[in-house]
């Protein structure tokens, strides 16, 4: 019988979807690989622009019913809410209720198909919004107003991290504040007893200008800043081959150096 490679699979909006892509010289879904190398497959499967309703609609087709002769999924990570955070205006429907956005997360995360894997399950939080910077996009794109307010994604991201706490075993990956962080770290003049970064009232972008070029999506330091808060929940691994799926290279060639 052929031997299987467990997996991380990567379970969110285009959040997810575009950490398979190289910015700025990082790739999100490439570092883990290769943190996970002969390990563990890191399987994407972001899905932009879907919102919590969307994931459930599909979950079963995305994860088949476990068998022990397949891969196990042994960590799985989840990031929605950036979408389901859009305000219900004529031009986008994406919106969902914070309430049944928070009954949607838990409907994943505790899911027949996905706890017939018993995996890992790292909830993360949407990231911050720069409001400013997707006001001005979302008028060039044709919206009549801005399609999400920053205080609205907070909130959502709040909302996750209830979830994370009442669901056991879920581990929170608090990416809003992570980057949040990283942005006011990166801003010297930020006044702390203001409107947060990227709030229209204070009409300060300051390093979010950069983090989330769109004011939605995050750069390659955004990533970074992804990376380093999933990192310490996977693994560790030893620095043996003790554990690799396939022996390494000089158990295949006795003798070798």
């Amino acid at each position: 019988m052929a031997k299987s490679y467990n997996q991380v699979v990567l379970f969110g909006d285009s959040l997810l979807q575009q950490s398979s892509a190289v910015q700025d010289g990082f790739s999100f879904q490439g570092a883990l690989q290769d943190y996970c190398i002969r390990r563990l497959d890191v399987v994407n499967r972001g899905f932009s622009g879907y919102t919590t309703k969307n994931a459930l609609q599909i979950l079963s087709e995305i994860f088949p019913p476990f068998c022990e002769s397949g891969p196990r999924i042994e960590y799985l990570v989840v990031l929605f809410g950036a979408n389901d955070a859009a305000l219900p205006i004529p031009t986008n429907t994406q919106g969902i209720p914070i309430e049944q956005y928070m009954e949607n997360l838990t409907k994943i995360i505790t899911h027949e198909r996905i706890k017939a894997h018993n995996p890992k399950i790292l909830l993360v939080t949407p990231p911050p919004l720069d409001e400013i910077r997707l006001t001005k996009r979302d008028l060039e794109y044709g919206h009549k107003q801005v399609t999400r307010h920053a205080a609205v994604s907070a909130a959502y991201s709040q909302a996750a991290r209830d979830v994370a706490g009442k669901v056991s075993g879920v581990v929170l990956v608090d990416l809003q504040k992570g980057i949040m962080d990283k942005a006011i770290s990166m801003t010297p003049d930020f006044d702390a007893s203001g409107p947060p970064l990227g709030y229209p009232e204070g009409g300060k972008r300051g390093a979010l200008e950069t983090l989330l070029p769109d004011g939605l999506h995050l750069n390659g330091d955004a990533y970074k800043v992804f990376f380093e808060l999933v990192k310490p929940h996977i693994g560790p691994f030893p620095d043996s081959s003790e554990d690799l799926v396939f022996p390494d290279w000089r158990a295949m060639n006795p003798g070798s150096l």
